[in-house]
């Protein structure tokens, strides 16, 4: 909404808000981040730069803010020994809110498996799929 909010205000100091808060505008996109049409179940050993490639293909919007997105993300990651998130807690966390595919068919576990690969996957290598 265009409400204005002051993120000083004691009512964000808890940071499980914020992150639930983020989590929700992904989950209710009328369709995720990673785009319907991209999310396939390929080889789980994905290479950067057929991961780089998929992201290419995405609208530029969605480029654009997945890059911000993991930025931040590998910001927490770098915080890891405060915040006690790894590469792979936040690959758990936001791999099924960020790829999914529009039809759940076949085993649950095999996608959330394929997500957080994806997700970690960009995490580690940020610097190769967007550069610098």
């Amino acid at each position: 909404s265009d409400e204005k909010l002051d993120l000083n205000d004691s009512k964000w100091e808890d940071i499980h808000v914020i992150t639930g808060a983020l989590k929700m505008f992904f989950r209710e996109l009328p369709e995720p981040l990673f785009t319907y049409n991209r999310f396939n179940e390929q080889e789980p050993r994905q290479r950067v730069h057929a991961v780089k490639d998929l992201i290419k293909q995405l609208p530029k919007p969605n480029q654009d803010t997945m890059q911000v997105l993991f930025r931040h993300l590998k910001r927490v990651v770098e915080n890891g020994e405060k915040n006690r998130m790894t590469y792979q807690s936040v690959a758990i966390v936001f791999g099924p809110t960020l790829l999914k595919p529009e039809k759940e068919t076949g085993n649950i576990a095999v996608h959330t498996v394929y997500q957080n690969q994806i997700v970690e996957l960009i995490l580690l290598e940020l610097n190769s799929i967007f550069g610098r």
